[in-house]
């Protein structure tokens, strides 16, 4: 039972994130030999103002 959690900014469009989980899920099906059927992607997604880099917040 895989479970995958992405932790991305927000904006990206519905397509992007359907084809995110599309590939990921190719992946673990190629990789570890599993049914797609058991296979989570969670995505977490963070407004810029949330997330920090480098000593600074996204959004700066």
């Amino acid at each position: 039972m895989p479970v995958v959690v992405i932790k991305m900014r927000k904006g990206f469009s519905l397509e992007q994130k359907r084809t995110v989980v599309r590939e990921f899920t190719s992946t673990l099906v190629k990789t570890l030999g599993v049914d797609p059927d058991i296979v989570t992607i969670m995505i977490d997604e963070h407004e810029l103002e949330n997330i920090g880099k480098a000593g600074k917040l996204r959004c700066d």
